[in-house]
C-alpha cells in the first residue's frame, strides 16, 4: 500500500505553529510533525490526546511496593527471621519503619524501567530499528509537517505555500 504525502518543510517554530493551526482549520490530516527540538503547545494545535503515561507510572509503582513488601515479607519474616539491633523479627507490621526505604526504593526502580520499556514499546523503537527522519534537515534547524494528499495536490502545494513554508515536496510514502 502507497500514499502520497506532502513534506512541508518551515524554518520557524511561531511559523510552523501558525501552520499547524490553519492545516487543522482547513481539515487536512497531519500524518507527523519533525521538529528539532520540543515545541511546546504543538500537541495540542495537532489535536493529540493527553498522555496516560503518568497512570501507567502510577500502577507501575504499586506493582513495585507490591514486589517490595512480598519480597520483605518472605525474606525478613517468614523464611530467614533475624535478631537486628534488638528488634526481633516477628511481624511486618512491627518492622514496617525499617523496610520503608526499601518499599520507596523498589517502588521508584519498578516505575521507571517499566516507565521507559512501555516508551520504547509504544514508540516502536527498538535496537538495531532504522530511523524514520524524513529530512536530515529537521535534526538541525528546520520543522517538517507531514500532511496526507487527499484531493488536488497542486490546490494543497499553493495552500501550504500560503502558510510560510519554506519548500513543498510531494512524496511517494511506502507502508
Amino acid at each position: 500500500m502507497s500514499n502520497k504525502v506532502l513534506h512541508v518543510l518551515y524554518n520557524d517554530d511561531d511559523i510552523l505553529m501558525d501552520a499547524v493551526r490553519k492545516t487543522r482549520a482547513a481539515h487536512h490530516h497531519i500524518e507527523e510533525v519533525f521538529t528539532p527540538f520540543p515545541v511546546h503547545g504543538l500537541d495540542k494545535a495537532m489535536g493529540l490526546a493527553p498522555t496516560r503515561i503518568a497512570i501507567a507510572s502510577f500502577l507501575y509503582g504499586l506493582v513495585g511496593l507490591s514486589v517490595a513488601t512480598t519480597m520483605m515479607n518472605y525474606i525478613m519474616i517468614q523464611d530467614w527471621p533475624q535478631d537486628i539491633g534488638g528488634k526481633p523479627s516477628f511481624s511486618y507490621i512491627q518492622n514496617m519503619p525499617a523496610f520503608v526505604p526499601v518499599m520507596f526504593e523498589m517502588t521508584v526502580f519498578f516505575a521507571a524501567h517499566l516507565m521507559v520499556i512501555t516508551f520504547y514499546m509504544r514508540s516502536k523503537l527498538w535496537p538495531f530499528k532504522a530511523a524514520e527522519n524524513p529530512d536530515v534537515r529537521t535534526t538541525d534547524d528546520h520543522f517538517l509537517m507531514e500532511v496526507s494528499v487527499k484531493g488536488d495536490e497542486n490546490e494543497l502545494v499553493a495552500f501550504f505555500q500560503e502558510t510560510g513554508a519554506v519548500e513543498v515536496k510531494v512524496i511517494e510514502k511506502h507502508y
